[in-house]
């Protein structure tokens, strides 16, 4: 277990350091901006749909690791997915870093979220969830007719 927790801090910290999709689109059809004031964290998640497809997602702005590799494993993850896919996918992630940390999870839903799964851990630390769950909420209100920003508070 050593070894994949490891492996999953590696993950993050690469991210961190090297975000991927970060920077602004050109030609967004959706921007939404994220704000957590208790961590400070901020981000802008900016989408360019194709019908209902997630042609392409960057995010900017400035945040804790977990923030910024949580964004940044986000975009990868729905760039090209249908809305609804991706819509799936922040329920399944939510799902994943709010449960109880004294719930055993299935290894196999886990193991289906891939990369993502790396945030794991992050639910047995209450107050860094919101910073892992900020990028998906600013996504998601991308993804709703009502665009605006969104905050943790």
């Amino acid at each position: 277990m050593d070894d994949l927790t490891d492996l999953y801090q590696q993950v993050i910290l690469d991210h961190n350091r090297r975000p991927r999709n970060f920077g602004k689109l050109d030609s967004p059809t959706r921007t939404t901006e994220g704000h957590n004031p208790i961590c400070g964290d901020h981000l802008v998640v900016h989408v360019r749909m194709e019908g209902d497809v997630i042609a392409e997602v960057a995010f900017e702005g400035s945040g804790c690791a977990i923030s910024r590799a949580s964004a940044s494993l986000m975009t990868q993850a729905v760039k090209a997915k249908p809305r609804r896919d991706a819509e799936n996918l922040f329920r399944r992630f939510l799902a994943m870093v709010t449960r109880d940390p004294g719930v055993k999870t299935d290894p196999a839903d886990v193991s289906s979220l891939g990369r993502l799964a790396a945030l794991e851990g992050v639910r047995a630390f209450p107050s860094r969830i919101k910073c892992a769950t900020l990028a998906w909420h600013a996504l998601h209100a991308a993804l709703s007719p009502a665009t605006g920003s969104v905050s943790t508070e």
